[in-house]
C-alpha cells in the first residue's frame, strides 16, 4: 500500500456477555490464586480444533511457572461439564475472601434459541461447546453445554464469598469474517432447537445482571462481532488470546516488576501483542471500558519463575541462508522458560509453486508463507494475500521483510508499544481513509516506518527529544496500489534512532540490512516497539 497524506457474550449482563472485564480489587498479600483450564482440539460430533488444546498446555504451564500450583486441567475428552463444575464448586470452597480463580477455556462456542424467555435482547443465548455435545441429538447431549446463564451462577458463588474470578474465553459465538485467513474458527454453527431448562443454574443465572458483580472479569477473544481463528504462530495454529495470556502470565505484562498484573498493564500488552500476533485479525474485549483505577489488581504472581521475555540476556545467531529444500537455520531463539517453538529465527518458512530462482534465508516448515511464481501472490501462513505482483526481482525483499517483522513481534514481547488505525477494519479497500494514531510514550526519541507488502521499507516520521511527544507528522492514510499487507512500526526509545532515520530516509535500506541496524541497536535497550498491520485490497 502506498501511503498519502489525506485533505455473548456481548450483552450488558456479566457472563460471556462482552468478553468483559469487572476488575479486582486490591487483593490481600497472601491472596491464594486457583486455576481451572479447558482446552479442546477433538469434537467428536462437529469440526475438530488444531490449537485449542497447545493453547491450555500453554496456559496450564505457564500458571505453574507462575507459582499457582492448584491448577485443574481438563482437556479434550476429560473436558466433561460435571467435572468442571466439580472442580470450579473445590475450588470455590478452598478460596477465601481475596483470592482469586482464573478460569480458562479455549474451544468452540455457539448460540442457541434462549433458556429463559426475555432474558437475551437478541433471544439468543451463549455456550460453551464440550466434546460430548451432538446437536443432532441436543436434548439428550445438553448436559455437555455450559450457559452463560450458568457462569452468571458459578461466578456469584464465587462472588458471595468474596473470590475474584478472571475468566478468559478464547472462543466466539457469532461474526464473520473480511478476508481470506484460513485458520479454523472457534465458533460452532448455532443451535436451532430450543432445549428445556435442566439445571437450576440456568435459571438462577438468567436473573443476575452485570451490576451484581464487583469481583468478576471476563476476556473474550474477539469483539461481539468478530470471529475468532485460530492463527499461525511460531509455525503452529493458535489462539491469539491464549498466547499472549500465557505470556503475560509469564511476566510480560508486568511492567513495573512488582508481581502483579493491573488492569492497565494486562489490556495494554493483550491488546498489542493479540493485533500483532493476529495480524489485525480479531480486538480483544474488555468491560468496563475504563478500569476502577489505575491500580486495579486483576493477576498476583506469587513466585515468578521465569524471567519476562526480553529482560534475560538474548542470544540470536543468523542462520546460514538457505534455498527452497535447506534445512531449518540452526540460529534460533526460543520463548524463554515456556518450551514453545523458536518465536524467531534468521530464516522464513516458505512453500514456492514453480520454478524459482536460488533463496535466501528460507526453509520448509509445517505452516509456511506461500509464493505462486507465475501469479506473483504471495500469502501468509493465515491464508491472507501478502503482496500481488511478486516478482523473482521482489521476492528476496519480501522474505527478508517478514524475518524483519518477526524479530520486531519477539522484541514487542517485552514491551509492546501502543499505535492505532481508526476506522478499525481488518481489510482496507482502494481511497478507504484513515487516521493514525500514536500516543505519547514516555520515551525521549521516536521512529516511524512502514515495512511495505512490495518489501520497501518507507520512512513515515521521526521526532528526537521533546518532540517525541507530539503526534507523527503523517496522520491521515488513504488506500492506494499496490495492495496486500503493510506493517507500520513505531519504534519509541530512549536511545539514538536518528542515524537509522536518516538511513531510512536517504537510502534504499533494504530489510535486511535494517535488520542487522535494529539488531545492533536495540537489543537489550529498554525499547517500545508498536506494530499496526494494514491488510488492502482494490475492491470492498
Amino acid at each position: 500500500m502506498a501511503h498519502r497524506a489525506a485533505t455473548g457474550w456481548g450483552r450488558a449482563r456479566l457472563a460471556l456477555a462482552t468478553g468483559a472485564a469487572l476488575l479486582f480489587g486490591a487483593a490481600t498479600a497472601r491472596a491464594e490464586t486457583y486455576a481451572l483450564v479447558v482446552g479442546i482440539n477433538h469434537y467428536p460430533y462437529d469440526v475438530s480444533l488444531d490449537g485449542a488444546l497447545q493453547d491450555a498446555e500453554d496456559v496450564g504451564q505457564a500458571l505453574r511457572k507462575a507459582g499457582i500450583a492448584n491448577v485443574a486441567e481438563f482437556l479434550n475428552e476429560k473436558a466433561v461439564k460435571a467435572d468442571i463444575r466439580r472442580a470450579w464448586q473445590e475450588e470455590v470452597e478452598r478460596a477465601g475472601a481475596g483470592d482469586t480463580i482464573i478460569f480458562h477455556y479455549a474451544g468452540h462456542g455457539a448460540q442457541m434459541p434462549e433458556l429463559v424467555a426475555g432474558d437475551e435482547a437478541d433471544g439468543l443465548d451463549e455456550f460453551l461447546q464440550l466434546p460430548g455435545f451432538d446437536r443432532t441429538r441436543a436434548k439428550e447431549t445438553q448436559s455437555e453445554i455450559i450457559v452463560d446463564n450458568e457462569l452468571n451462577s458459578w461466578f456469584q458463588e464465587a462472588e458471595a464469598k468474596g473470590v475474584h474470578v478472571l475468566f478468559v474465553s478464547d472462543s466466539c459465538f457469532s461474526g464473520g469474517m473480511s478476508r481470506s485467513a484460513t485458520g479454523k474458527l472457534r465458533l460452532a454453527a448455532p443451535l436451532k432447537v430450543k432445549l428445556p431448562i435442566t439445571t437450576p443454574e440456568a435459571v438462577e443465572g438468567a436473573k443476575l445482571k452485570e451490576s451484581n458483580f464487583q469481583l468478576a472479569t471476563v476476556l473474550a477473544a474477539s469483539l461481539e462481532s468478530q470471529p475468532t481463528p485460530e492463527v499461525v504462530i511460531g509455525d503452529k495454529p493458535r489462539g491469539a488470546l491464549s498466547w499472549s495470556f500465557a505470556r503475560a502470565l509469564e511476566g510480560a505484562a508486568d511492567r513495573n516488576g512488582d508481581d502483579i498484573i493491573t488492569r492497565v498493564e494486562l489490556e495494554k500488552y493483550v491488546f498489542a501483542v493479540v493485533k500483532s500476533e493476529s495480524e489485525a485479525l480479531q480486538v480483544p474485549n474488555f468491560t468496563p471500558q475504563l478500569p476502577r483505577s489505575e491500580d486495579e489488581v486483576v493477576i498476583r504472581l506469587p513466585s515468578r519463575a521465569v524471567t519476562a521475555p526480553g529482560n534475560e540476556p538474548v542470544a540470536i545467531e543468523d542462520g546460514a541462508n538457505q534455498t527452497a529444500t535447506g534445512q531449518p537455520s540452526a540460529g534460533t531463539t526460543q520463548m524463554p522458560g515456556t518450551g514453545e517453538p523458536p518465536q524467531w529465527h534468521a530464516a522464513l518458512s516458505l512453500r514456492v509453486i514453480g520454478q524459482a530462482p536460488a533463496l535466501e534465508n528460507i526453509v520448509d516448515g509445517d505452516l509456511p508463507y506461500e509464493w505462486d511464481v507465475a501469479s506473483g501472490v504471495f500469502r501468509t501462513p493465515n491464508g491472507d494475500v501478502a503482496g500481488e505482483d511478486i516478482g523473482a526481482d521482489r521476492v528476496q525483499s519480501v522474505i527478508d521483510k517478514f524475518i524483519l517483522l518477526d524479530f520486531l513481534k519477539f522484541l514487542a514481547l517485552k514491551n509492546p508499544g501502543d499505535v492505532s488505525l481508526k476506522p478499525f477494519q481488518d481489510i482496507y479497500a482502494a481511497g478507504d481513509r484513515m487516521t493514525f494514531s500514536v500516543p505519547d510514550s514516555g520515551y525521549r526519541n521516536r521512529l516511524v516506518f512502514n515495512l511495505a507488502n512490495t518489501g520497501e521499507v518507507q520512512f513515515l516520521d521521526m521526532q528526537v527529544g521533546a518532540a517525541a511527544a507530539n503526534p507523527p507528522a503523517l496522520e491521515q492514510l488513504e488506500v492506494t496500489e499496490p495492495y496486500g499487507a503493510d506493517h507500520l512500526i513505531v519504534i519509541s526509545t530512549n536511545e539514538q534512532v536518528k542515524p537509522i532515520g536518516d538511513a531510512i530516509a536517504n537510502t534504499s535500506l533494504s530489510p535486511a540490512t535494517l535488520l542487522s541496524v535494529l539488531r545492533g541497536q536495540l537489543e537489550g535497550t529498554e525499547t517500545a516497539i508498536a506494530i499496526q498491520p494494514l491488510y488492502t485490497r482494490e475492491n470492498r
